[in-house]
């Protein structure tokens, strides 16, 4: 399969604590460390890994973090095509408690890729599924190139304004920022995924047909929480890519993101083949 990733990058610093510090509190990092993510990057390695390669349509910060973001991408088996910024590069900390779960404090702008950046846009003609992320909406259009697009719903604006069929919306039916709301995006999508954490989650057809997947049972003990969600949304793509029914493709989606909270930050513990079950190809 031909798959490929529009949208952004942050750059990480981690660091485990044994619980988030409440106000005024002071609390030790029991380690840290440093890495491009977002969930983007999160999306294209991930994809990499299951494809063998991936393509990733970017913009950086054109300055320390942003270059180090490329050359690390690329050190992970992603094809980084990057547009340059003035603007710094994103940047974000990221608390990992005793429970494995993530709390997230991000700095700066999101920076994803413009319609008009000269980005090799032509390559997208004949991929069989891209993920968006971030991006204008004149990139929305170019993505669309994709014979299956997939986009998460924290692109919303973009999405309403390209008005680009989208084939699967990845949204929360619990965060009220990453929520769809019918009307919200035209024509309406194909498919809304709506996830429920390790509950799984529900999806519906533009025509009200619809049904639910499970989550998975963790394949180890629970690490870290950060880029579940964003393995999710990228193994999604990779079965909706590959013709399986939205059931099955959030059902393996659903490993996915599983096998990724038993890893130390968002790339240990993701999948390098496709789950065992229902396959794709």
């Amino acid at each position: 399969m031909r798959v490929a990733v529009v949208g952004h990058v942050e750059w990480i610093e981690f660091a485990r604590v044994a619980h988030v510090p409440a106000p005024g509190e002071i609390v030790h990092a029991l380690e840290s460390w440093e890495e491009p993510a977002g969930g983007g990057a999160v999306a294209a390695v991930q994809l990499a890994r299951l494809a063998g390669e991936c393509l990733f349509l970017t913009a950086l910060g054109d300055d320390e973090l942003g270059h180090r973001s490329k050359g690390e991408l690329e050190k992970l088996g992603v094809r980084v095509e990057a547009a340059w910024r003035p603007e710094p590069q994103r940047r974000a900390f990221v608390h990992v408690d005793g429970a494995a779960e993530r709390t997230i404090t991000v700095i700066g702008d999101r920076l994803g890729p413009r319609g008009d950046d000269p980005l090799p846009w032509d390559q997208l003609d004949g991929v069989d599924a891209v993920y968006f992320t971030a991006g204008d909406a004149a990139a929305v259009s170019a993505a669309r190139r994709a014979r299956t697009m997939v986009a998460t719903s924290r692109a919303m604006d973009a999405l309403a304004a390209a008005g680009a069929p989208i084939d699967a919306l990845v949204s929360s039916a619990r965060d009220a920022g990453e929520r769809y709301r019918p009307g919200e995006i035209q024509p309406p999508p194909s498919l809304v995924f709506r996830t429920e954490g390790a509950r799984g989650g529900s999806f519906e057809h533009a025509d009200g047909r619809g049904g639910r997947w499970e989550g998975a049972r963790l394949p180890g003990p629970a690490v870290d929480a950060y880029g579940a969600g964003d393995c999710f949304a990228a193994c999604l793509t990779y079965g909706l890519g590959a013709g399986q029914p939205p059931e099955g493709a959030a059902g393996q989606a659903a490993r996915c993101g599983a096998a990724c909270v038993t890893g130390r930050g968002p790339y240990e513990g993701q999948l390098r083949s496709w789950p065992p079950g229902e396959g794709a190809s």
